[in-house]
């Protein structure tokens, strides 16, 4: 066994224990491409979503140098009619990017000889695990070749990290365009590629690095958090997972969705963050575990760049909003962003905003990203119209406690103008959209809560404010073409008021209503 070439099943071996959670169906569907004409497939997910684990899971179970059935003959894989044919038939090289960029800065080898670092390694890997095979000039035609012909076992290649010469190159084209070559060498060789690579699976943050107006490695297949083909189970925890996962833990569902559930992934429905799912059981605590990374601290940068009032966009995010966005001019890199939506494209890929493929929109997906988000609102760094924004927004929920109905209205009137166009805003949905827009900075002050139950019926927007607070809570009832003075009517025979309890401060009764023909809103304030 080596390093990087057929390095056996002991790190898989490692994360198998009685947390582990069977995703060995990626198995069956990488097993359906093996040898054929879609053998190359590249998954790129956010950090925290399994990506490494499914690395490992991939390398134990093809890898001929070791025998891998006690670690896979009681998951679901071993129930397939493929799972015999390649468990423990190929020659594996399994490579982490990240940890060669790691090596190089501590050797302090400028990053474009990476790539050299890779074929070095494996060099010496291929060495002690076939001595037989002589000294050849090249790794690919040559060694990689003589090896494939003389053990009678084609190549699957598993690169883990796959873009962080990407990442990590933004500024350094010729680093870039070295690793490229060296993919392009094993993975777009008609000589060698169909003759030694009998799969090829990559996994990364970023989908596969566009080159001008082609993709430098076109023949992968790119499952990413935008289409996830079929390898949608694949991309995080699935519902039923983690329900399982709560029964045998006797941990409350609902709590552990409400914070880590939001991936909405065509074929399988709602996905989890795995990590913040295990640690929340393990810990017996649903709270934010996203760890800070590079990525998580570019956010400010990111919307700090303001594209085309990126800051209020961002804004409607926090506030429950889903945003229509134009994915495909995202270059698939950290630095070239034209638009808003090519930062609210990198902002699905990396975990923060789930997409909405039928309908071309993204949301926050969740509680825990929901944080991420609200700490912008308390930096300092931010520029001068998001400064603004917040003003607004405080001078909005101060003029409700205050009760001073008609300041408020003027306000949405102010915010619907220049939020929405007057033929996206014409139903009591788009009232509510605008009214959680509005009240952006309530999200650090409020548990804000849309339709709650209440007594008789369910209110359009509560807001429970956090312990210890000195504010008000409010139950805020919209209409649309009737009047502010009827929903405050609703609000008291329905009784909505009643679901705030053990609540016991005091509580603002907020109707509000917009009416077509004025394109104007009224509101009325009272205490319960």
């Amino acid at each position: 066994m080596g390093t990087y070439v057929n390095p056996g099943n002991q790190a898989f071996s490692r994360i198998t224990g009685k947390n582990y959670v069977d995703k060995t169906g990626l198995i069956l569907y990488m097993n359906k491409r093996v040898g054929g004409d879609k053998s190359l497939v590249c998954l790129s997910r956010p950090r925290r979503f399994g990506k490494s684990y499914a690395a490992k899971m991939l390398t134990a179970y093809y890898d001929c140098s070791c025998d891998s059935h006690p670690l896979f003959d009681d998951k679901l894989i071993a129930g397939s009619e493929s799972y015999g044919e390649h468990l423990n038939k190929y020659n594996v090289i399994c490579l982490d990017v990240s940890g060669f960029i790691s090596e190089a800065k501590v050797m302090r080898r400028p990053l474009v000889e990476v790539p050299q670092m890779i074929v070095e390694a494996l060099r010496e890997d291929l060495k002690h695990a076939y001595p037989g095979v002589p000294e050849r000039k090249t790794l690919n035609d040559e060694l990689l070749s003589c090896v494939c012909d003389i053990s009678g076992r084609p190549f699957v290649f598993i690169i883990d990290e796959w873009d962080a010469m990407i990442r990590e190159g933004k500024d350094d084209p010729a680093a870039q365009e070295a690793y490229l070559n060296l993919l392009r060498g094993w993975f777009k060789n008609t000589n060698f590629t169909p003759r030694v690579v009998a799969m090829a699976y990559m996994t990364g943050i970023l989908p596969v690095k566009k080159d001008g107006s082609q993709s430098a490695v076109a023949e992968f297949d790119e499952s990413s958090m935008l289409d996830a083909l079929e390898f949608g189970e694949s991309v995080g925890f699935t519902e039923e997972e983690v329900k399982k996962c709560c029964r045998e833990r006797k941990a409350d569902f609902e709590s552990v969705k409400a914070w880590y559930d939001g991936y909405d992934i065509p074929g399988a429905g709602s996905v989890y963050n795995p990590y913040s799912v295990m640690k929340a059981l393990l810990s017996g605590r649903c709270q934010s575990y996203w760890r800070k990374t590079s990525a998580a601290e570019a956010l400010k940068n990111y919307i700090n760049m303001d594209f085309e009032g990126l800051q209020e966009t961002v804004a409607r995010l926090i506030a429950g909003d889903r945003i229509p966005v134009n994915t495909d001019s995202f270059q698939n890199d950290f630095e070239s962003f034209e638009s808003a939506d090519d930062v609210l494209t990198l902002l699905v890929h990396l975990g923060y905003l789930t997409y909405h493929g039928m309908e071309k929109t993204v949301q926050i997906p969740n509680e825990e990203v929901r944080i991420e988000f609200r700490q912008f609102l308390t930096q300092k760094k931010v520029n001068r119209g998001w400064i603004e924004l917040i003003k607004r927004s405080q001078k909005l929920l101060d003029d409700t406690v205050a009760g001073r109905s008609q300041d408020v209205a003027a306000a949405l009137d102010e915010i619907r103008a220049e939020q929405y166009a007057p033929q996206f805003y014409n139903n009591e949905q788009s009232l509510r959209a605008i009214i959680k827009y509005a009240y952006v900075v309530a999200v650090g002050q409020y548990i804000d809560l849309q339709e709650i139950p209440g007594g008789k019926g369910i209110a359009d927007v509560a807001f429970i404010p956090l312990p210890l607070s000195r504010l008000p809570a409010m139950v805020v009832e919209l209409k649309w073409n009737r009047t502010a003075g009827g929903a405050i009517s609703q609000i008291k025979t329905k009784k909505y008021a009643a679901k705030l309890k053990p609540y016991e401060g005091i509580i603002l009764l907020v109707g509000m209503n917009y009416d077509e023909k004025t394109g104007r809103h009224t509101c009325q304030i009272e205490k319960a």
